[in-house]
């Protein structure tokens, strides 16, 4: 645990922009989030916002009230929320000023790096404070070199059919089951929330030159293999096989070695997320299924994101789609992912025993 921190969210807490603060409300294991600053939901609990689960996180205006509220000041004060184009927005910007001016450093996961920047900078050598830019590139950069052939660990990634659907929540809960199975699993990050959640292999996708970005993820994957020697591997997609604003997924299965994909999927959507405007209308889940078959690979199972649909909607789409595909479906926020704990048991023995 690297320390205490308040997340602050922009105003982005009930939505799918703060989806970084969602994953660290969740639970993390570099940071124990003490509060988080929104302040159109000031006096909640960030949980009961979230997920309606109550966890201790009281959610406060400013950082004046965080603060004034809290028993001890956060170590650390982590921006929690995407922003177009990763730039810092004026009132974003306040926020973060603030809170290096009283002494917390910063996290900054977005595009623009803070440590760039010379008010951050000198604001925090006055203060005695760090600047934790988390997509800065890796220098130098892993080359693929074909190394990945040696690991013989199976290893499933899980994609989506959007960005912005709940992979990383789901690849989190995914280790928690196999935990709870005495399966050993590693996970791999790639993006900023799981590398601000603690897991302890992975890379940036999105900061990571192209030409890069298959060594990258094999030297993770390679890494993780060689440290920790676990029975799976798990891997964090991005974005959607299929998206026309960054297609990512192939990399997993030809870089990476993953055999096994768990898809997740959001049966409301009919745009492509942020691209609504442009009529990019997200094509049958069957065809994913279909592209990674076509890629080498196979679906395991169908996770579901639940925004948009009823109950009722939710658990008839879940009956649909398991008939349609003939593949196991599960709904992970509303009933979690137990019920996958023999596919990926029954995987690992195939994988194994090949």
């Amino acid at each position: 645990m690297d320390g205490t921190a308040v997340v602050a969210t922009n105003g982005h807490l009930a939505d799918f922009y703060g989806k970084t603060a969602h994953g660290l409300i969740r639970g993390s294991d570099r940071y124990r989030v003490l509060a988080v600053i929104d302040p159109d939901h000031a006096g909640s609990d960030a949980g009961e916002v979230l997920d309606g689960r109550t966890r201790g996180i009281p959610v406060f205006a400013s950082l004046d009230a965080v603060l004034d509220g809290l028993e001890t000041k956060p170590d650390y004060c982590i921006v929690g929320c995407a922003t177009h184009g990763g730039v810092i927005p004026p009132a974003l910007r306040s926020v973060l000023e603030d809170a290096v001016k009283a002494g917390l450093s910063l996290v900054n996961g977005l595009h623009s790096f803070l440590s760039d920047d010379p008010v951050f900078k000198a604001l925090a050598d006055q203060a005695n404070a760090s600047i934790i830019d988390v997509r800065k590139p890796p220098n130098p950069p892993h080359f693929w070199s074909g190394e990945i052939l040696s690991v013989k660990t199976p290893r499933i990634a899980v994609l989506g059919t959007d960005c912005a659907v709940g992979k990383r929540t789901t690849m989190r809960l995914l280790s928690e089951m196999c935990l709870a199975h005495h399966i050993k699993a590693e996970m791999i990050y790639t993006g900023q929330t799981g590398w601000m959640q603690g897991m302890r292999h992975g890379f940036i996708f999105d900061a990571v030159p192209n030409d890069f970005v298959g060594g990258e993820l094999e030297h993770a994957i390679v890494s993780a293999d060689r440290e920790s020697s676990p029975d799976v591997i798990l891997l964090e997609g991005q974005s959607a096989l299929r998206s026309s604003s960054g297609p990512c997924g192939s990399e997993f299965i030809c870089s990476g070695g993953a055999r096994g994909v768990i898809l997740q999927h959001a049966p409301a959507r009919r745009w492509y997320s942020g691209f609504e405007d442009l009529g990019c209308v997200m094509p049958p889940v069957s065809g994913d299924v279909e592209l990674i078959r076509l890629l080498g690979a196979r679906v395991l199972a169908l996770t579901l994101n639940s925004d948009g649909l009823t109950a009722d909607e939710l658990h008839a789409e879940r009956d649909r789609l398991s008939k349609d595909l003939c593949l196991p479906v599960v709904l992970p926020l509303e009933e979690g992912v137990e019920a996958l704990a023999p596919v990926v048991k029954r995987y690992i023995d195939e994988e194994t025993a090949t």
